[in-house]
């Protein structure tokens, strides 16, 4: 039997039940009585942000956080703006449900021309753009209401990825017929024939190889695979390793962990791991250049036992119509009376630094090697693309910690916004942001909205004057690198409403180790700028910016 709601109402109660509450954007003419019925009542809150691309970002890290986010924009001007944030969503398999106020449903009808379109009489260019970057689109009608939000948001809970929503401003408060039941959240249901014949394969090579190991990515994060995945790595004791894009799913001090792998540019153990195993299990991985140092992975197909959100292959042969879950449960399942547990890691309290030159400038191995002390077990780590996430690989997260990063799509300015999502998404852990000082100029807009939101992140801004994961591979002294100085420190007195506020600057050695042991300290806002001269660069970034100017441009003059 069903129910009466108004379409937005209907809208506020499907998000909330897909564990949303927080919906982010900005609002304009066609979305205004959109936002007045999602705001109605108490169980979804808005966090107006500067611009909608900063809003797609703050919304893709909410959603790593919480499992699915909410973007509400206007047409337009506003979809455009948001696009790419978007396809970094769906380039990283992140659920955004992305709800567009667009004109009255009589107005498209007639194919008026209004602002904020393009001028052609109608509307279908900006679902057309939004089409190659979403799972699933649809512009709601009080005849398909119900059934068109329920799928896309389904769509998106399922397939982790971006779905594009138009609402018509005139329809938002008509009433319609809608289902009392749930939304159908459940993941796939695996065929049992199928899923029988794939763990019993997987099993076998588990059971005859002499190296077996697992490689873990981002996927195992967003289809909500840790607990099981973590449950097998005990039960098997088998060693393990990363992706630069899966990181945290193990804990990284645990005595199995191998480090990342990136081909080439692997740290620690994970290259003899990987490429040596004879059974690999890759549980959600995907190959592509940024982590697997272009494209320099080794590794036998014959050795490689993939498993996937929807299918497993091994042997040459792939199961179709089985869900990783399924998967790795009955796996659990069938070594939990054979497998030997392994003791679980004990983690060392780190010793404070000794810091033997305090009056030397950083670098970046100085600076790192005190950042790595700095973090606790427990805290949300932000890292942008560009020196940060190249230096970050280098070291080991604490425990239980974890790690956000645009792997893939790798958007600079995307991290700082993400960071306001994730905080919003998990506020009672601590959040700790490295961006590069050209990725603040992209996105420094939203300092304001944390403040406006009462957070407290610890931020680093490194500033080495440009951008330099660009030096890295091409025009190490060009004018094109280079980008105006700003005095970071300062920044947050632009935006801050009086709360408390740490800002200090760092150049040596001895002042980031006061800065740090302030940090520590601090419950409140806290900005650390960290001096580095532009040319200075990680090891890693170094040898990857000649590979990548050599795979771009055949080479040539750094």
């Amino acid at each position: 039997m069903g129910i009466r709601s108004t379409i937005g109402g209907y809208l506020r109660t499907r998000l909330s039940e897909c564990g949303i509450d927080a919906a982010f954007g900005v609002p304009g003419d066609f979305n205004l009585v959109l936002l007045e019925r999602l705001l109605e009542n108490d169980d979804l809150c808005w966090v107006g942000n500067c611009n909608e691309l900063n809003a797609a970002y703050a919304a893709d890290g909410y959603a790593r956080m919480k499992g699915a986010a909410a973007l509400v924009i206007t047409y337009g001007v506003g979809d455009l703006s948001a696009l790419n944030g978007i396809a970094g969503a769906f380039a990283e398999h992140v659920p955004v449900i992305c709800i567009s106020g667009v004109p009255p449903l009589h107005a498209i009808r007639q194919r008026m021309m209004l602002h904020h379109t393009s001028g052609a009489g109608n509307i279908e260019d900006v679902m057309g753009c939004m089409a190659q970057f979403t799972a699933a689109q649809a512009r709601i009608t009080p005849a398909n209401a119900a059934r068109e939000i329920d799928r896309l948001l389904e769509t998106a809970m399922r397939e982790k990825r971006p779905v594009y929503l138009q609402v018509p401003c005139d329809i938002v408060n008509l009433e319609i017929e809608a289902p009392s039941a749930p939304l159908n959240l459940a993941p796939l249901q695996s065929d049992r024939k199928q899923l029988e014949r794939a763990v019993g394969a997987v099993a076998e090579r588990l059971e005859n190889a002499r190296r077996p190991a697992i490689l873990i990515d981002g996927d195992a994060h967003r289809f909500g695979l840790r607990p099981l995945i973590c449950e097998l790595g005990q039960t098997l004791g088998v060693p393990f390793a990363a992706l630069a894009s899966g990181r945290t799913i193990f804990d990284e001090q645990h005595p199995l962990y191998r480090g990342i792998y990136a081909g080439v540019a692997s740290t620690g153990q994970a290259a003899e791991t990987v490429e040596q195993s004879d059974c690999l299990l890759a549980i959600g991985v995907r190959f592509f250049d940024i982590t697997t140092g272009l494209h320099t992975h080794n590794i036998d197909d014959e050795n490689l036992v993939a498993i996937d959100p929807f299918s497993v292959s091994v042997d040459g042969k792939t199961f179709e119509g089985v869900g990783a879950a399924d998967v790795l449960r009955e796996l659990n399942l069938h070594f939990g009376s054979k497998g030997k547990s392994t003791a679980a890691a004990e983690v060392a309290m780190q010793a404070p630094l000794s810091i033997a030159e305090p009056q030397a400038s950083l670098s970046y191995e100085s600076l790192w090697q005190q950042l790595e002390r700095f973090l606790e077990p427990g805290d949300v780590v932000i890292a942008e693309s560009g020196t940060s996430s190249a230096s970050i690989g280098g070291i080991r997260l604490p425990a239980g910690s974890a790690f956000i990063h645009q792997t893939l799509w790798a958007s600079i300015g995307y991290a700082l916004p993400a960071m306001l999502g994730s905080m919003l998404a998990q506020p009672a852990r601590r959040h700790v942001l490295f961006i590069g000082d050209g990725s603040v100029q992209m996105t420094a807009q939203e300092l304001s909205t944390m403040f406006r939101c009462g957070l407290k992140p610890v931020i680093f801004v490194i500033n080495n004057a440009g951008y330099t994961i660009e030096r890295a591979i091409y025009g190490r002294e060009a004018v094109y690198n280079d980008i105006q100085s700003w005095d970071y420190r300062a920044l947050p007195e632009v935006f801050r409403d009086g709360s408390p506020l740490l800002t200090v600057r760092a150049a040596t050695q001895s002042e980031l180790q006061v800065a740090l042991e302030a940090a520590q300290r601090a419950d409140r806002f806290t900005l650390i700028e960290v001096m580095l001269e532009k040319t200075d660069m990680p090891k890693g970034m170094v040898n990857f910016g000649k590979r990548v100017a050599e795979f771009n441009f055949g080479g040539g003059e750094q």
